[in-house]
């Protein structure tokens, strides 16, 4: 068996799929220099904290609907709404 699967990972390796087109052009605008990479790591965590912050809003909204004018809840709510907007 393991003499099947080395076989089958030798011909795995020998063989080389052209990139697609995406690939290709994300591989094409990739800047290989340390503020590239900052750059990138900068974008994914600001896209990382808009979908929280979204999140977070849409869990407030949630709660804003069902507190059914309980003044607790309500408050739970809002603080939601300021924690997802960043207000003090």
């Amino acid at each position: 068996m393991s003499a099947h699967i080395a076989r089958l990972l030798a011909r795995l390796a020998s063989t080389t799929t052209p990139p697609t087109p995406a690939l290709a052009a994300v591989l094409a605008q990739a800047d290989p220099t340390l503020s590239g990479v900052i750059g990138r790591a900068r974008n994914v965590l600001v896209g990382l904290l808009v979908a929280l912050a979204t999140l977070q809003l849409t869990i407030a909204g949630v709660r804003y609907l069902f507190a059914a004018g309980e003044p607790e809840q309500l408050d739970k709510a809002k603080r939601g709404v300021r924690a997802a907007a960043i207000v003090p």
